[in-house]
């Protein structure tokens, strides 16, 4: 878009500082960096939710900072979280505060079973501990520290479902179509764009999002991710002030992506048309990928999943594979959602990945 970038990152040789003109190599929270990058930059944001709060707020002192550092102190902290949520009249799960001993023999039985997640810096299924009866609570507690948690209710659920909401510096909300999510051991695997649900049900999804980040005064890219439960309620699962995972698809299938909507949003800019150009399939791509059954490290067929037509490859540009760590995507676009599914059902073949479950039938 023409913007010079200047990225902060502990870590040097990173995907971002790799492309940007210029890097700081420090830790988040150092006071000097911090000054340095707020006095390079005519505006400042995150895409790294666990980023200090009290970081962004330091940053405010020499220039913009989108989204503001109070809304991603809601956003980092599941119990203040919850607690804004519910303010703005939005359904979270029945759930607990978890701070002390005497709060684990004062859970209500009825939360059982559920799941125990740390307040914070816990993402992609790091921090949580699914807990089936009172008794195995404290040891589930034990292992994650006695840190604060939240217990939340395990409920039936139809579908997983999230959606990306832009926000400008004048209060305009652009909303993405809501997309359909399929998780493997805590992390996105599979993002269906858009979403198989029917007109009314996303229409709610999308007052809900909008209303959250209203709430929030939120400048900048929110996603918002939910449950849709077998009655059709919908719950609010948690918030992220960034451009999200499930979003990733907006670049190839959508006219504005949410990668440039932060950055209008942080220019201050009009924002984007989030009209969907094609239906689409993403499919996360892990560092188990790049390992063999015999734990030697190979090179994916990338060449396979080319000739797929609609797929789209993009990789991070990580330095170093890890088992869990995501490393890039492939979205799939099509004519229509079967022809994006089939089409990922090729690309999982060719790089021998469980191929898309199908969450739901459509409506009707």
């Amino acid at each position: 878009m023409g913007y010079r970038v200047c990225v902060l990152d502990p870590t040097g040789g990173g995907p971002a500082g790799s492309v940007a003109e210029r890097q700081i190599v420090a830790a988040y929270d150092d006071p000097a960096a911090l000054a340095q990058l707020g006095r390079l930059c005519a505006a400042v944001t995150t895409e790294f939710e666990n980023v200090p709060a009290q970081s962004l707020a330091l940053l405010r002192r020499h220039c913009p900072v989108r989204p503001h550092a109070e809304a991603v102190a809601v956003a980092q902290d599941r119990i203040a979280e919850k607690r804004f949520l519910r303010s703005c009249a939005v359904d979270v799960a029945p759930h607990a505060v978890i701070s002390a001993t005497v709060d684990l023999h004062a859970l209500d039985a009825t939360l059982f079973p559920g799941i125990l997640k740390t307040a914070r810096l816990g993402y992609d299924g790091k921090g949580q501990v699914d807990v089936g009866d009172p008794a195995g609570l404290n040891a589930a507690w034990q292992h994650l520290q006695a840190v604060d948690c939240v217990f939340e209710q395990r409920l039936p659920l139809r579908r997983e479902l999230s959606i990306i909401v832009s926000r400008g510096c004048d209060g305009s909300t652009v909303v993405f179509p809501p997309s359909e999510n399929e998780h493997r051991n805590g992390i996105l695997a599979v993002a269906i764009l858009p979403a198989r649900i029917d007109p009314a049900q996303a229409e709610r999804v999308r007052a809900i999002a909008i209303r959250i980040a209203d709430g929030l005064e939120y400048v900048g890219v929110l996603c918002v991710e939910m449950f849709e439960l077998a009655d059709g309620r919908l719950l609010v699962n948690e918030i992220a002030p960034r451009p999200h995972n499930s979003g990733h698809a907006t670049i190839d299938a959508c006219v504005s992506s949410q990668f440039e909507q932060q950055a209008r949003a942080l220019a201050g800019m009009p924002l984007g048309e989030s009209r969907m150009l094609a239906p689409s399939v993403m499919l996360n791509l892990l560092g188990d990928l790049w390992f063999r059954s015999d734990g030697r490290q190979y090179e994916p067929a990338f060449d396979r999943v080319l000739a797929v037509p609609g797929a789209c490859l993009h990789l991070y540009g990580k330095s170093e594979a890890r088992p869990g760590r995501k490393m890039g995507h492939v979205t799939v676009v099509g004519k229509s959602i079967e022809g994006a599914l089939e089409g990922a059902g090729r690309v999982a073949a060719a790089l021998h990945l469980d191929p898309p479950r199908s969450l739901v039938r459509s409506p009707g």
